[in-house]
């Protein structure tokens, strides 16, 4: 698949006279020039680095003209994402959205090949061409940069790659279905974006700080080169290969009753999806028997905090994390349900109160004093025995439409020179009928033992002789 780069353009948001022109040097109605939007404390710990993603459809394809406009249109409201990430205090290392109107980036392609030559789409090398790159010649610190790529067939993919210091998967989501709304014409956003940084995220006074958050959002300074070195060891000379495993709805029907047997409400299928993917990959790592492992599952704090609460629409991060952790044995010598409560205790934890009490935490200046890091870096959290699994189940990515119609493939892709082992994604099946399609990068010695077990269940114990 050859793809060519027709043009890549800045587009800005569009003036307040209504232009809609992409390259208006207007400024939004109601705003101002070079206004700074410190980051929240649930943006800077959050992960510091592009998630990228990719749409398919079915032709016909818009004209370029109109999604560049629909696009300046909803930079107009979203102007976040025009702007650009800087450090307002380099002592502390406190960053801020500069709100310059400088622009997001759209890129125009064409492939040489039919979509259907090409599919099934799978994250691989040759479908990352089809999503921009921050790395590109060209790209000048964009928070959004946007690719659209029109087949032989009349089909059209549409991938972007966008700041996630800046928005949460939820937020993310809302923006590009915004970009849909504002090309098919539409006189408001839905749900109608909340850009309150500022009054959301206030620490209480006195504050009250009810849980550790050393070790959990944060740690020293001095780990993070400890927790480099273990990846370069054991990675060393190994190759991460994306597998992509598809779930049918009866088969997660079937996760679910196994996990929740003798529960009045049974978990969700996230929680039993991650599940199943714990042990099956633990199994395919061939851990020792009193390892360690732990999973890492984001948490959304727009339905858990209430005091105030974190309205639908919020552009920004509102994510924490839930670390259910046990030893290999116990999770691979137990049934499915057992991985499946260790996870929904995890996840009842980070509760309203655990979101409160991380805010009075991060407020308090303790990061600053102690030197203290994020520990969302993917490449950290999963080295050797741990396992993230990031899940989109829930949030509405295959509702976006430029009226032409809806995706019949959304899929997450990498913007790492190779995926991160142990990051596992899942997204439902565009059919909306309960399947779950789950990525799951592992170094490709693991690949043969993960495949033998994902579709069993219950998956089989590997036996080894230091279990």
């Amino acid at each position: 698949m050859k793809i060519t780069v027709h043009s890549s353009k800045s587009v800005k948001p569009a003036s307040s006279s209504g232009s809609g022109s992409g390259s208006g040097s207007g400024t939004p109605a109601g705003s101002s020039k070079s206004k700074l939007i410190p980051l929240t404390v649930f943006d800077e710990a959050n992960h510091d680095e592009y998630v990228p993603g990719i749409f398919a459809f079915h032709p016909p394809a818009p004209p370029v003209d109109a999604l560049e406009a629909g696009l300046a249109k909803m930079l107009a409201e979203y102007r976040h994402w025009a702007g650009r990430i800087v450090t307002v205090d380099a002592t502390s290392g406190k960053r801020a959205i500069l709100l310059n109107d400088a622009g997001v980036r759209l890129v125009e392609a064409t492939a040489d090949v039919a979509l259907t030559d090409v599919t099934p789409l799978e994250p691989t090398p040759e479908a990352l061409r089809l999503q921009p790159s921050s790395d590109d010649d060209g790209a000048e610190g964009e928070l959004m940069l946007l690719q659209v790529t029109r087949f032989r067939c009349g089909s059209f993919a549409v991938g972007y790659s966008m700041h996630h210091s800046v928005a949460d998967g939820y937020a993310t989501c809302t923006s590009l279905l915004a970009w849909g709304q504002a090309v098919r014409g539409a006189a408001a956003f839905d749900p109608a974006p909340v850009h309150d940084r500022a009054s959301l995220f206030v620490p209480r006074d006195p504050p009250l700080v009810e849980f550790e958050h050393r070790g959990a959002e944060f740690k020293p300074r001095a780990e993070k080169k400890k927790a480099l070195d273990v990846v370069d060891v054991v990675g060393d000379g190994n190759e991460v290969v994306m597998q992509t495993v598809r779930f049918s709805r009866e088969f997660v029907a079937r996760l679910k009753s196994e996990a929740s047997a003798g529960r009045r409400r049974p978990y969700s299928a996230a929680q039993c999806v991650a599940a199943h993917l714990w042990r099956c990959v633990t199994a395919a790592r061939g851990l020792g028997a009193h390892e360690v492992t732990k999973l890492h599952i984001a948490v959304n704090g727009r339905f858990r905090m209430t005091d105030p609460p974190v309205p639908k629409g919020y552009t920004g991060n509102a994510v924490l994390w839930a670390r259910p952790a046990t030893t290999a044995r116990d999770l691979l010598h137990s049934p499915l349900r057992r991985a499946a409560q260790l996870i929904s205790k995890a996840v009842s934890g980070v509760d309203g109160r655990y979101f409160h009490s991380f805010v009075d935490f991060a407020s308090s200046g303790a990061v600053e004093r102690e030197g203290l890091v994020r520990t969302a870096v993917s490449s950290e959290l999963v080295a050797r025995t741990n396992i993230e699994v990031d899940s989109v189940l829930g949030i509405p990515f295959y509702d976006l439409d430029f009226g032409t119609g809806k995706p019949f493939l959304f899929m997450p892709t990498y913007s790492t020179p190779q995926p991160v082992e142990g990051a596992a994604f899942l997204v439902p099946e565009a059919d909306g009928g309960g399947g779950v399609v789950a990525y799951v990068p592992l170094y490709r010695r693991a690949v043969d033992a993960f495949a033998s077990c994902c579709y069993s269940l219950p998956p089989p114990v590997v036996v080894d002789a230091r279990l």
